[in-house]
């Protein structure tokens, strides 16, 4: 990041850095010494002040600039201002809560479930669902869609389950060199400890009621709650009934899916098709 860019013309975690760099020069302490008083590298300061640090920086660290620079809340609630601020307002209840998930039930019909997309991928989906949008929103959006992955880097991180129709594997977004490298990534979530993985065949039919995606979260307090998302916007569901007919679908769905190792062997062949 250039010092002289003006201000506007910087994306926020770029001006996150810049304020944290800004603080710091103000409190005479050098990189190294904010990276020991915050418990990280100089490296990792580095990288936050120039804005390069990638899914985004921590709230451990946001939090220890905080106490450090004897700012209050300032930075950590810029952080989750930045978080937030790059998705629509009624998606940001659900992002309190994935968060703090200790398990994620994705079922997705037509499009790779967000929180397992490619740069390249996401970029595609938000060009065509918001077709006047600059090219540095677009961007933003795509940022703050990879960040959601930071939930995997958590010491509690969530179980994360994804069932996708074939439907989503076999719709072109973004031209076959994008499917590609989405359907590699995939593979490579699918080998994660952490990760179950399946897809749903078309030979499979309709095995549950639900013909709509859908995304149930768990918590360590017992506490279910479903998220349900329609061309408008996105709804939380709390009721037992609800989430337990949620549940019982889910289960069907997991029933009637191709097993992990089979739905990965369809993966490796539909990336033959793209890479040819």
């Amino acid at each position: 990041m250039d010092e002289t860019t003006p201000p506007e013309h910087l994306n926020p975690l770029e001006r996150f850095g810049r304020d944290i760099r800004q603080v710091r020069l103000a409190r005479k302490l050098t990189q190294k010494q904010l990276g020991k008083a915050t418990g990280y590298s100089e490296g990792y300061v580095s990288k936050v002040e120039s804005g390069t640090l990638l899914p985004r920086p921590s709230q451990k660290f946001a939090k220890g600039c905080d106490f450090t620079f004897g700012t209050g809340d300032l930075f950590s609630g810029l952080l989750e201002r930045i978080d937030q601020g790059e998705h629509p307002s009624w998606f940001v209840p659900y992002l309190n809560l994935e968060r703090k998930a200790s398990r994620i039930l994705a079922y997705s019909t037509n499009l790779v479930t967000g929180i397992v997309q490619t740069e390249g991928y996401a970029r595609a989906v938000f060009r065509v669902s918001n077709p006047r949008a600059s090219a540095e929103a677009i961007e933003d959006k795509v940022a703050a869609r990879l960040r959601r992955r930071v939930v995997f880097d958590l010491d509690a991180a969530p179980f994360l389950w994804v069932i996708l129709h074939e439907t989503c594997l076999r719709t072109v977004i973004g031209g076959a060199e994008v499917m590609a490298e989405q359907l590699d990534y995939l593979m490579t979530v699918a080998a994660s400890p952490h990760v179950e993985f399946q897809v749903m065949p078309f030979s499979a039919g309709i095995p549950a009621k639900s013909t709509m995606p859908f995304t149930v979260l768990r918590f360590p307090t017992s506490r279910t709650v479903l998220y349900t998302e329609t061309r408008v916007g996105g709804r939380m569901h709390d009721s037992a009934q609800t989430v337990d007919a949620a549940l019982d679908d889910y289960d069907l769905l997991r029933a009637h899916a191709l097993s992990p190792d089979r739905s990965v062997s369809l993966i490796k062949s539909l990336l033959k098709e793209y890479r040819a």
